[in-house]
């Protein structure tokens, strides 16, 4: 359970991190829309843990490995926005946001049920 002071910090750093990736995304990822969905904080606020969702991309896990490969370069102009916000400017480690697949996932197995269920009422009747 995150503490209120990481809640703030982790929607500062998502906050500005959104505005970095909208500014200068393109450098890092031509042609592709970056999201950042959620950001996690260690307790010392020392760490950051970046969830990323990519659109217009066709291998997501390449395109983490480019945003991590610029990792110190966002960290510091994250820094140069956030400096009198807080004393220190976390470590930025980038993951892909799977929450869609799953989604998608799911309603692929709740459509398969349904028609399931379908089929054998109408083999009842």
């Amino acid at each position: 359970m995150e503490s209120k002071r990481q809640q703030k910090f982790a929607g500062v750093l998502q906050e500005e991190l959104a505005a970095i990736f909208q500014r200068e995304g393109a450098a890092y990822l031509p042609n592709t829309l970056v999201t950042i969905t959620k950001v996690r904080v260690s307790p010392d606020l020392a760490v950051a843990k970046v969830y990323l969702s990519f659109l217009n991309t066709n291998n997501t896990t390449l395109s983490v490995a480019e945003v991590n490969s610029h990792a110190s370069e966002i960290r510091y102009k994250l820094g140069a926005r956030i400096r009198h916000q807080a004393r220190v400017v976390p470590t930025l480690t980038f993951f892909v946001d799977d929450t869609n697949e799953y989604v998608e996932h799911m309603d692929k197995l709740f459509d398969k049920i349904s028609k399931e269920r379908k089929e054998t009422d109408e083999e009842a009747e």
